[in-house]
C-alpha cells in the first residue's frame, strides 16, 4: 500500500500528523502539571481556559514575546541551528509510526501511516541519533562552561542508553521476522511482545527514560549542578524549541514502545474478541490510550523518584543494562533454536526464561543500590547529653540527643571570668 498514495494525500497526512503532535505536546505538558499537582496535593494550572487547558498555549506565547539574549562568545550559526535540529529529529521519527490499518480517506484506500519500508525501525534509531547532535552542538556553541558540560553529559548518556535500547529490538526482530513497523504490529495479533519478550520490554522502558533525559535520569539538566544544562544560554523561542523537542521525543519513544511491544493500534483483550474491532478509524483510540499510559508513567516517575547521581547512572547503563540486554539476545536465539527442535510451544518456554531473567535484573539493580548506600561516608555522630551553655556563642535549639534545662537565672562572665553579673527575671 505504501508509495501508491497521490502527493496531495501524503501532504494532508503530513500536516495532520504535524498539527496532531503539536496539540498532543500541549496536552501532555498540561497533563503532567495537573498530575504532579495531584501527587503533591495541590491544584496545578486552572486559570487559563477551562481546567487550565490553555495554560501551555499562553506559556508558548509568553516565550515567543520574551527578549532574546545571545552570548557574545556564542558561535552564531551553530547556536541558531541546534534547537531546530533537536526538534526536527523528534518530528521526523513519526514518519514510520503506524496509527491504524488501511482506511478510506477522500475515497482512497490508504494506510494510517506516513511511510514504511523493510528497515523502518533502523530509521527510528538513526533519527534518534541525529537528535543527539542538537543537544551537543547547543552546549558547544553557547561558549559557556555549564552548557558544554551538560552537552557532554547528554551525549554520553544518550549514546550509552541507545545501545541497550537497540539491543532490546533484536528479540522483536527475531519473532516478528521483519523490521517493518507495520508488520511488527501485525505479528502481535495473538500475543503482545511485552508479555512474550518481557526482558526486552523492561530494557526498553528503562532505556527510553534515559534516552529522553527525563527524571530520574535528567542529569544533563541538573539545576543543582549545571544551572540548566545544555540550554542554559538559550531564551525565547529557541528555548521553546528544546522544550518542544523534549516532549515530542517523549511521545515518540512512547509510540515506539506501543508499536513494538503493546500491539500498536490493535485492541487489547477482551476487546480483541469482538469481530472487526481492529479495522477502521476506531483503532486510533487504542493507540492513543496506550501512548497516554506511557506518558503517565513518565509523569509518575518524575513525581516520585529522586535524581540519580551521574556515576551511578552511567554504571547502571554499562554494567547492568547492556550486559543484561546482550545476555537476553543470546538466550532468545538459543531458546528459539532449542525449542523449535525439541518443543512444540516455543512461547511458553521463552516466557519462563524471560520471567527468570527479569528477576535476575531486579536483583542486579538491588545490588547496585545497596553498594551505592554502603559507599556513602558515615554521618558524623551528633552530640548527646546536656547542652554546654557556657561555650555557646548564642542560644540555639538542642540537637537530637541533647537535653536543655531552663533556669530563670543566667550568669555572664566579664573580663576573663574575674567579674560576674547576675541577671534575674524582671
Amino acid at each position: 500500500m505504501f508509495g501508491t498514495d497521490p502527493f496531495w494525500l501524503v501532504l494532508v497526512k503530513t500536516v495532520v500528523v504535524f498539527i496532531g503532535l503539536v496539540v498532543i505536546v500541549m496536552l501532555t505538558i498540561w497533563f503532567e502539571r495537573r498530575v504532579v499537582g495531584r501527587m503533591q496535593n495541590r491544584i496545578g494550572p486552572n486559570r487559563a481556559g477551562p481546567q487550565g487547558l490553555l495554560q501551555t498555549l499562553v506559556d508558548g506565547i509568553k516565550l515567543a514575546l520574551k527578549e532574546e539574549i545571545i552570548p557574545i562568545t556564542a558561535h552564531k550559526a551553530v547556536y541558531w541551528l541546534a534547537p531546530f535540529l533537536s526538534a526536527f529529529a523528534a518530528f521526523a521519527a513519526f514518519a514510520v509510526i503506524p496509527f491504524g490499518p488501511t482506511v478510506s480517506m477522500f475515497g482512497i484506500e490508504t494506510q494510517l501511516q506516513l511511510a514504511d519500508f523493510p528497515q523502518s525501525v533502523l530509521y527510528l534509531l538513526a533519527v534518534a541519533s541525529i537528535g543527539i547532535y542538537g543537544i551537543v552542538l547547543s552546549g558547544w556553541a553557547s561558549g559557556s562552561t555549564y552548557p558544554l558540560l551538560g552537552g557532554l553529559r547528554s551525549s554520553a548518556q544518550m549514546i550509552s542508553y541507545e545501545l541497550a535500547m537497540s539491543l532490546s529490538f533484536v528479540a522483536v526482530f527475531m519473532y516478528a521476522g521483519s523490521m517493518s513497523t507495520s508488520e511488527i504490529v501485525i505479528a502481535q495479533e495473538q500475543l503482545w511482545f511485552c508479555v512474550l519478550l518481557l526482558p526486552s520490554f523492561v530494557i526498553y522502558v528503562t532505556a527510553m527514560v534515559g534516552e529522553t533525559n527525563r527524571a530520574p535520569f535528567d542529569l544533563p539538566e541538573a539545576e543543582s549542578e549545571l544551572v540548566g544544562g545544555f540550554h542554559t544560554e538559550y531564551s525565547s523561542m529557541k528555548f521553546a524549541m528544546f522544550f518542544l523537542g523534549e516532549y515530542i521525543n517523549m511521545i515518540t519513544v512512547s509510540s515506539i514502545a506501543t508499536t513494538l511491544f503493546l500491539g500498536g493500534y490493535l485492541a487489547p483483550w477482551p476487546f480483541s474478541l469482538i469481530p472487526g474491532i481492529n479495522e477502521g478509524w476506531w483503532t486510533i483510540l487504542f493507540w492513543f490510550v496506550k501512548v497516554v499510559l506511557f506518558v503517565f508513567m513518565y509523569v509518575w516517575l518524575r513525581g516520585t523518584l529522586p535524581r540519580y547521581r551521574y556515576d551511578q547512572f552511567m554504571a547502571f547503563g554499562w554494567k547492568v543494562l547492556i550486559p543484561f540486554a546482550l545476555a537476553w539476545v543470546v538466550l532468545t536465539a538459543a531458546v528459539r533454536a532449542f525449542a523449535i527442535e525439541y518443543f512444540e510451544d516455543v512461547n511458553m518456554l521463552l516466557l519462563g526464561v524471560g520471567v527468570m531473567l527479569v528477576g535476575v535484573f531486579i536483583y542486579l539493580v538491588y545490588l547496585q543500590i545497596r553498594d551505592a548506600r554502603r559507599a556513602r561516608e558515615p554521618e558524623p555522630e551528633l552530640p548527646s547529653g546536656p547542652m554546654n551553655l557556657e561555650n555557646e556563642g548564642f542560644p540555639v535549639p538542642p540537637l537530637p540527643g541533647q537535653t536543655f534545662e531552663y533556669t530563670p537565672r543566667a550568669s555572664t562572665t566579664v573580663s576573663g571570668g574575674t567579674e560576674q553579673e547576675e541577671v534575674t527575671d524582671g
